[in-house]
């Protein structure tokens, strides 16, 4: 078992943008692996290469009994919306109503190239969403209203596993605002 260490809200990593991977090759593989063990072992839903501190676009999931991975993905978002209750390994224990499409398409490769098509709807799009945000440097929090999202950084400051000077908050940078296409 490789388990990493999570990076938490605060760690810039967390923030930049994911490099998309060229290289197929047996560290990609080892990274699949890590991604996997280090979600088993938190639990989580799903967990995105810079939650371990690794700046590519690869993220593993784990929904309905199905482990599976997607490195680069791509997605198109349904115009119906989800509400729910979404948390991050990012940060622990929390959990805040937040917006997503109710349905997702997202394409993308596996750990060896070959083309990855993956639908799928309520919990498996809301993870799907979640980790390839996370690949953008965005996190769920950027995806709260204004007002859900001050009672979350609230809740952040005062977490036992946060750092004494929250970062800013960014919202969204698409111009749907993580509500659909």
């Amino acid at each position: 078992m490789s388990v990493k260490e999570i990076r938490l809200f605060g760690d810039p990593i967390l923030r930049t943008p994911a490099d998309p991977v060229v290289d197929f090759d047996a560290e990609l593989r080892q990274l699949v692996k890590d991604l996997a063990d280090t979600m088993m072992d938190a639990p989580g839903a799903g967990l995105a290469a810079p939650q371990i501190g690794v700046g590519l676009r690869v993220f593993t999931y784990y929904v309905d009994g199905v482990l599976g991975h997607l490195v680069n993905p791509s997605l198109v978002l349904s115009e119906e919306l989800q509400e729910g209750e979404e948390g991050c390994l990012s940060f622990p224990g929390l959990k805040y109503p937040t917006p997503r499409a109710l349905r997702v398409v997202a394409t993308g490769q596996d750990e060896h190239g070959e083309p990855v098509r993956l639908e799928g709807s309520e919990v498996l799009a809301r993870a799907v969403q979640h980790e390839t945000d996370h690949l953008d440097g965005i996190l769920f929090i950027d995806r709260m209203d204004p007002a859900q999202r001050k009672i979350a950084m609230k809740a952040i400051r005062e977490a036992q596993w946060s750092g004494a000077q929250a970062p800013t908050v960014r919202v969204s940078p698409h111009a749907t605002f993580g509500k659909g296409m």
